[in-house]
């Protein structure tokens, strides 16, 4: 089957000068992702998890090797993605639904029929937030609206244009435990529903084994992929699943991976000697 999602022998450093001392951001990557999966990126710090999100987008080009999304090798920006971060960086002057229907405001082919589809497309947006438990706020500011409820209106923002592939990075960091649950629960919802790819860059291993069907690990700077685990619990996954002994055998299954490359480098002083 031909993947959606591949990268080929892929290295990037983020300028010439840096090209030239072979410092590189992420190395050697080789991923192969196969239409409507989900799929989660874990891996310490600084480990260039962000970084490949960027060439995921189109928004950084390899140094070596290709990138392949839906059968184009990306060059650019990408219009069949969305993207959802930690911050849902609503726009303070609009209402939520406004908020929702930017994209369809400056992305083709929805720009240049806005105005005579408008009525069209807040009927979408509407179902769009309703889907996520927001109806009835549509029309509220986002100072109006709690943190989870803001990340809510950024995931269906991200999804309004029905994007082949959402990539989101750290989107329920920021969050209590009981509204990063339910944003869980959303999502899953979302996706099941409508079959788009994800992406998902995360640090948190319960999410990312509840959520994805396969958790890659990336090492410490220059990042490459060193685990790739299939999470084989049945779907949908409801969040009693999360303290079975099977969940919780392959968190700390992913954790021992990370912890791992989280110990001092032989030869090296620990950061505190450093510091000193």
């Amino acid at each position: 089957m031909t993947a959606f999602v591949d990268f080929k022998d892929v290295w990037l450093a983020y300028n010439d000068e840096l090209l030239a001392q072979q410092q590189f951001a992420v190395e050697d990557i080789n991923l192969q992702v196969g239409e409507g999966e989900f799929i989660a990126i874990v891996g310490p710090s600084g480990c260039g998890k962000s970084t490949f999100m960027k060439l995921a987008t189109g928004l950084k080009r390899p140094s070596r090797g290709t990138v392949t999304i839906g059968g184009q090798e990306v060059t650019g920006p990408l219009k069949i993605t969305g993207m959802a971060f930690q911050a849902p960086s609503l726009l303070p002057w609009r209402t939520t639904i406004d908020n929702v229907l930017l994209p369809l405001e400056i992305v083709e082919p929805y720009r240049s029929s806005f105005k005579q589809k408008r009525a069209e497309y807040r009927e979408k947006a509407r179902r769009l937030l309703a889907s996520v438990g927001l109806a009835g706020y549509e029309d509220k500011f986002p100072w109006q609206l709690s943190g989870g409820m803001q990340q809510r209106a950024s995931i269906c923002r991200a999804l309004i244009h029905e994007p082949k592939m959402l990539l989101l990075d750290e989107p329920f960091g920021a969050l209590d435990a009981f509204t990063r649950e339910e944003l869980w629960c959303a999502l899953r919802d979302l996706q099941a529903a409508q079959k788009f790819n994800v992406i998902l860059v995360t640090h948190d291993l319960r999410e990312s084994v509840f959520l994805a069907d396969t958790v890659y690990v990336m090492s410490r700077s220059p990042g490459r992929f060193v685990v790739r685990r299939e999470i084989d619990l049945p779907r949908p996954r409801d969040l009693e699943i999360t303290y079975t002994p099977e969940f919780t055998a392959i968190v700390h299954e992913l954790r021992g991976h990370i912890g791992a490359m989280r110990k001092p480098v032989a030869g090296l002083a620990p950061a505190s000697e450093i510091a000193q």
